[in-house]
């Protein structure tokens, strides 16, 4: 059905094309996660965990 401006016929309705339709973006869909299985230190074969511990008791004396 083609569109139809109200100026060409004016006694018929105007019909609305996708670009007037209403988009609900309330809801909150996810499509793609944040991230990925393989960017994980599983992903890149490391232990689970970390070595924070280590780094800050390693801290060079001129970082005080």
């Amino acid at each position: 059905m083609p569109l139809v401006s109200i100026t060409e016929n004016p006694g018929t309705p105007a019909v609305r094309g996708d670009d007037d339709r209403t988009v609900d973006l309330s809801d909150d869909f996810v499509v793609l996660p944040e991230q990925t299985a393989d960017d994980t230190d599983r992903g890149w074969g490391e232990r689970s965990g970390g070595n924070d511990d280590w780094l800050l008791a390693e801290r060079p004396p001129h970082w005080d």
